[in-house]
Formats: C-alpha cells, sequence, structure tokens
C-alpha cells in the first residue's frame, strides 16, 4: 500500500533548533560528523544517578509514530492523551517520525500521518524531528558508551536464544521466559557476554544490565519495578542488520528535544524501565512518564497496523473520531461536540482534561461509535 507524497513545510529540525539538555553535551569541545556537518557530543562519564526532570519549568511533550502504515484508533488516543495533557499544562507538544526501519516502512507514510494530524486540528512546536537524520547522534551514544565497556557483540539469533531458554537447568528458566507475550521476545540469557574473541560475522551491540530493580512512578499506572537482568536481560542496541534500535533513539531523542513528560500507551511500559537504566548510563534526564490505556480489537489483541486495525478517516468528521477517542480516555464532550470544528474539540479538551478520569486498564473501543 503507498500513499501520495505531498509537498510539506515540516522539514527535520536543525542542530541550532535544538535545546541543551545537559552540561554534558557541551559542544564547545566537540567535533562535526563529516557525513552530516551535525555536532557531536563529547564522551560523559557514565552515572546511575537518577536525575529528574521535576525542577524544569516548562513542559514538553511528544507523539513519536512509526511511518509503517496509516494512524488508525489507537494511534489517535496516543496523540489525543499526549496533546492534551500537554496543553492542559500549558506545555509545548512536540512530534517526532521514528523512521529507524526502513524495511518495515510504506513510502508516503510519514506525510499522510501528518496531513491526518493537522486534518484533525493537532498543532505542535517547532520542526518534526526525524529519526532517520539521526544516525550520528546514536553513533556518538554507542560510542559513549563503548568507551566504559558498557556494551558488547553478540552473534546469537533469536533462534539460538529460544533454544538456550529451552535447555536451560529449571533452576533457571526463570529467567529466559518470554519478556513479553505479544512480541514473543525471550530474555536474553548472557551467552556472548564473557566471549573473550567474539566470532566473525554480523553482530548486535548490547548494553550489559546490573542487578538492581529499575522503579518509577507512573502517573497512571502507579508505581512499576522492574528487575532487567531477571526480566529482560542485557538488551539490544543496534541490530545485527546495523539499524539502530528503539530503544536507543527513543532516550537519545527524547534528551535532545528535551521532552520532560512522555504519555504513550500501556503498551510500552515494559520497556520503560529499560529506557531509564540506559538514559542513566548516558548521563541524561529522568522525564515524567504516563501510560495510557491500550484499545484493543474484539479478539483482545491490541489496535495495530500489525493487526489491521482500521485507519482514522480524516476527511470524514473528524470531530467524531476525536470525541470517540476523548470518550474511550474518560472524558464525555457535549452531544453536540461532532458537529463542531476539530479544533474546538481539542480546545474543549484541554480545558476539561483531567488525569482522574483516565481508565487504566485496556478495554474495547464501541464499535457502535464508529
Amino acid at each position: 500500500m503507498k500513499y501520495k507524497v505531498r509537498p510539506t513545510r515540516i522539514s527535520p529540525r536543525s542542530s541550532a533548533q535544538m535545546p541543551k539538555i545537559r552540561k554534558a553535551f557541551d559542544v564547545a569541545t566537540a567535533d562535526r560528523s563529516p557525513r552530516t556537518g551535525r555536532v557531536m557530543p563529547a564522551p560523559i562519564e557514565l552515572s546511575t544517578d537518577q536525575h529528574s526532570v521535576d525542577q524544569q519549568p516548562t513542559y514538553r511533550g511528544r507523539f513519536a509514530p512509526s511511518p509503517t502504515g496509516p494512524l488508525h484508533f489507537g494511534s489517535l488516543v496516543a496523540a489525543l492523551g499526549s496533546y492534551l495533557d500537554a496543553f492542559s499544562h500549558g506545555g509545548k507538544w512536540l512530534v517526532r517520525i521514528e523512521d529507524l526501519d526502513p524495511p518495515r516502512e510504506i513510502p508516503g507514510a510519514s506525510d499522510h500521518i501528518l496531513a491526518t494530524l493537522e486534518s484533525f486540528g493537532f498543532e505542535w512546536t517547532g520542526s518534526v524531528l526525524y529519526q532517520s537524520t539521526r544516525h550520528a547522534a546514536y553513533e556518538a551514544a554507542l560510542g559513549r558508551l563503548q568507551s566504559h565497556a558498557a556494551t558488547y557483540r553478540c552473534h546469537c539469533t533469536r533462534k539460538a536464544i529460544a533454544l538456550a531458554a529451552r535447555a536451560a537447568p529449571a533452576t533457571r528458566r526463570d529467567f529466559i521466559v518470554p519478556a513479553d507475550a505479544e512480541t514473543r521476545e525471550s530474555i536474553y540469557p548472557g551467552t556472548c557476554r564473557t566471549l573473550q574473541q567474539p566470532a566473525a560475522g554480523a553482530y548486535a551491540l548490547r548494553l550489559k544490565v546490573a542487578g538492581q530493580t529499575v522503579a518509577f512512578v507512573d502517573a497512571l499506572q502507579g508505581p512499576v519495578a522492574q528487575s532487567l537482568q531477571r526480566e529482560v536481560g542485557d538488551f539490544v542496541l543496534r541490530r545485527s542488520d546495523g539499524l539502530f534500535a528503539y530503544q536507543l533513539a527513543v532516550v537519545v531523542d527524547d534528551a535532545e528535544q528535551g521532552i520532560t513528560d512522555i504519555v504513550r500507551g500501556a503498551d510500552l511500559l515494559d520497556s520503560t524501565p529499560r529506557q531509564i537504566f540506559l538514559g542513566q548510563q548516558l548521563g541524561l534526564p529522568v522525564p515524567r512518564y504516563l501510560h495510557l490505556p491500550v484499545a484493543v480489537n474484539p479478539a483482545g489483541g491490541k489496535l495495530s497496523k500489525q493487526t489491521r486495525a482500521m485507519p482514522i478517516d480524516a476527511m470524514h468528521a473528524p470531530a467524531a473520531w476525536l470525541c470517540n477517542a476523548l470518550r474511550f480516555l474518560g472524558h464525555a464532550p457535549p452531544h453536540d461536540a461532532p458537529s463542531w470544528p476539530a479544533r474546538e474539540v481539542l480546545a474543549w479538551g484541554a480545558k476539561h482534561w483531567r488525569r482522574e478520569n483516565l481508565p487504566r486498564t485496556r478495554a474495547q473501543p464501541d464499535p457502535t461509535q464508529f
């Protein structure tokens, strides 16, 4: 499926527009990438301290879709929730296109997503940041970690990791159970961590995790704690095909954009401890988190492009779609709101947004409302 690419005024954010996020990213002594001309941060010392954003006066939120298809109802819920939470706090809302995985991307999907957001009345601060322009920054972050021996090469395939799980002694199987039932990703047993001479061939880069528990308080889901060693294992930062992993890119870019508050779907709750841990190793501030309920299909699976969720129709009653998303998020707009201009619905939502009204658990949208 392809989308018609339309000319757009939205362009990648230039390095001059990026906020300064930490003294550790002082560019006075930094080098410039010969490929992109971007300023590359100097190495920093690793840290396990949690740097909070609580002292920062300006709320900065974001919406970060992947261009693997059109937006669906679940995407709209995430966009709307993050947008309203930002504006109800007098903050800013940014948009980032997470075009990290070209084999999965659909030509023209980025422009289609941005056009859909505009049709629904969403307005964002500054230019859109495209992750495809950020490879030098990710490479610099990997370099800082590698300089402290925090990563190692891994030649294991998913099949090999699954075989290791089945062959593990009973006393070790609690370490190698599926970490995520939807992705069926097994806990990595550390096979390559102690290799003195890594084998030749393609390899991934994994981050070494420690034995401590990563804990935080989600603004909606409450206290969350995860032992990365027991529940995840050393995780991938760069894949064996050379592509950067989501966990690395999202941490680096949230810091680069000065994001203080991340409002997104609860399907990403399990990834949050990894992102906090990685951010700590890079000496970056830890944002605040709020994970919204996930919209599911009749079978109980998350609405997604992979499950062929119905795309939202920006050309047909966008206000009605927004009202459906508001109701899903526990906010009941006036009965005549579906006939309003979309931006008036957003304005009503920002004025009446209350975190205490948000449901915590996943739910199926009411099919009679579509």
